[in-house]
C-alpha cells in the first residue's frame, strides 16, 4: 500500500484556497480542507525538500504554519468513500460516486469512481466549468478535455452530444481513471490518451476544456489556440482571481477573445472564443 505524508497547514480559508492553487502545481495527491486550515496529502516517494522549499517560499507571502508527519498505509479507498461526497450543480448536473443515492430530478448524471483517497478541495472549479458547459452547444461537436483527471467533463460532453471527444492527462491514474468511468456511465467515444497536450495530433476542436492551472493554461495558449477551430470555445479554470488579468492579457494577445467569467469563493473560469 502507498504511503503517504500529510503536510497541515494552519491558515485562514481564503488562504486555503489561494495554498490549494500554488500546491496544486506540486505533486501531491489531494488536498482536504479543515477548520483550521487544510491538509494536503503526497506520496512518501516524493521529494520532500522540494515541498518544504516550496511551503517555506509561501510563507513570505502569506500568513500560515504547516507541520508534517507520515501516515501509515491504509486503505485509502474505505476513507474515500467515507469523505467523498456528492458535487450537485441545480438541477443541471450531479456527479456522485456508485455508492450514493440517484439523483431523479437531475437532468444529468455523472457515476465516477476515482482512485484516490480524499475529495481534492477543488469542486469549486469543476463546479463553475459545468456551469460554463451548460451555455453552450455540443451537439455533434469535436471536444478536447486537457487535463482529464477522472473524465468527468469529457463524460458530460457525451451527454450533452459530442460526436467526437479526445481526454489527455500526463497521470496514468487519471488516464485509467477515465476510462474507467466512461465505462461505468455507458460512453464508449471518449478516446483518452496518457501524455501531454503535445500529444493531440487532432486540430479543428470546437470546444476544449482545461481545467487545470494557471501555470500550465498560460504555457498552453499558443497550442490550443491552434487546435481550436475558428469562433470555437475554451473554458479554462482551476486559477485564482488573482491570476485573472494575466489570464485575459495573455489569451488576449493569442487571439482569444473572453466571452463570459464565473467565480466562485476565490476561483474563477472563463469561456473565450478563438477570433
Amino acid at each position: 500500500m502507498l504511503t503517504y505524508q500529510v503536510y497541515s497547514i494552519e491558515t485562514t480559508p481564503e488562504n486555503s484556497e489561494i495554498l490549494i492553487a500554488f500546491l496544486g502545481q506540486l505533486p501531491f495527491d489531494s488536498f482536504q480542507e479543515t477548520e483550521t486550515g487544510l491538509e494536503a496529502y503526497i506520496s512518501k516517494d516524493e521529494d520532500q525538500r522540494v515541498i518544504i522549499n516550496k511551503l517555506e517560499e509561501l510563507q513570505a507571502q502569506f500568513d500560515f504554519t504547516f507541520q508534517s508527519r507520515e501516515m501509515a498505509p491504509q486503505n485509502w479507498n474505505a476513507v474515500w468513500e467515507s469523505n467523498f461526497q456528492p458535487i450537485l450543480i441545480g438541477d443541471f448536473c450531479v456527479i456522485r460516486a456508485d455508492f450514493h443515492d440517484a439523483f431523479p430530478d437531475v437532468e444529468h448524471e455523472i457515476i465516477i469512481n476515482p482512485k484516490m483517497a480524499f475529495g481534492t478541495g477543488h469542486h469549486a472549479t469543476t463546479f463553475m466549468v459545468v456551469e460554463l458547459m451548460k451555455g453552450l452547444d455540443f451537439e455533434g461537436t469535436k471536444i478536447l478535455d486537457y487535463g482529464c483527471g477522472t473524465g468527468i467533463l469529457a463524460i458530460l460532453a457525451a451527454q450533452l452530444g459530442a460526436k467526437e471527444i479526445e481526454a489527455v492527462d500526463i497521470e496514468i491514474e487519471s488516464y485509467e481513471n477515465t476510462l474507467e468511468n466512461a465505462q461505468i456511465n455507458g460512453i464508449n467515444h471518449i478516446k483518452a490518451i496518457h501524455g501531454t497536450l503535445n500529444d493531440i495530433n487532432t486540430t479543428g476542436f470546437d470546444i476544449i476544456l482545461a481545467n487545470i492551472n494557471r501555470n500550465v493554461i498560460l504555457d498552453s495558449l499558443p497550442t490550443l489556440y491552434g487546435q481550436l477551430r475558428e469562433n470555437g470555445k475554451l473554458i479554462v479554470s482551476g486559477f485564482i482571481e488573482r491570476d485573472l488579468p494575466i489570464l485575459l492579457k495573455t489569451a488576449t494577445n493569442q487571439g482569444f477573445f473572453p466571452l463570459k467569467t464565473k467565480q466562485k469563493d476565490t476561483w474563477v473560469s472563463i469561456i473565450f472564443e478563438r477570433k
